[in-house]
């Protein structure tokens, strides 16, 4: 009695266990279904949202987000990127959305939340007055459901004055 030692590998080659290819392929095919999974719960949540998008997409390759599609305006179509970026495994959103409507004001900038911050202290940093922070919470909307919600890595829309 007693444990012996054989080469994993070996077995593929008459017909037992898998190749090395074959355990790639499978992972390749768990990674693209749970991709695909999240891809959709990202347009459920953007739908949920009330953000619309006509035809939207996402497609996940890696840590990245192609989103796709007619969104109804700008601010539509940033809040978009947002719902999508600000997902665990996320690093960048590819954004080819079209705008139905062409933009009235200028884009938003995006700030990332860092550790200590609140929306007062951000809208300090970016407007010079702390009391514009509503301006920021109502861009966000309706991601943030309170100005006190926010948490470091989230990034968040900053509309120009």
């Amino acid at each position: 009695m007693g444990i012996f030692s054989f080469i994993k590998n070996a077995g593929a080659a008459i017909g037992i266990g898998k190749s090395e290819a074959e355990e790639a392929a499978e992972a390749a095919a768990v990674t693209a279904a749970a991709n695909e999974a999240a891809a959709n719960k990202m347009i459920e949540t953007a739908s949920a949202l009330g953000l619309e998008v006509q035809g939207m997409q996402v497609v996940i390759n890696g840590d990245t987000a192609v989103v796709s599609g007619l969104a109804a305006d700008n601010a539509t179509r940033e809040k978009v990127i947002l719902v999508v970026g600000n997902n665990e495994g996320i690093a960048q959103v590819d954004d080819q959305m079209e705008v139905e409507i062409a933009p009235q004001e200028p884009e938003a900038t995006f700030y990332t939340v860092k550790k200590g911050d609140y929306l007062s202290k951000i809208s300090k940093e970016v407007y010079g007055n702390a009391m514009k922070y509503e301006i920021i919470f109502e861009a966000n909307k309706p991601m943030l459901t309170h100005p006190d919600k926010i948490y470091p890595g989230q990034v968040l829309r900053i509309p120009a004055l």
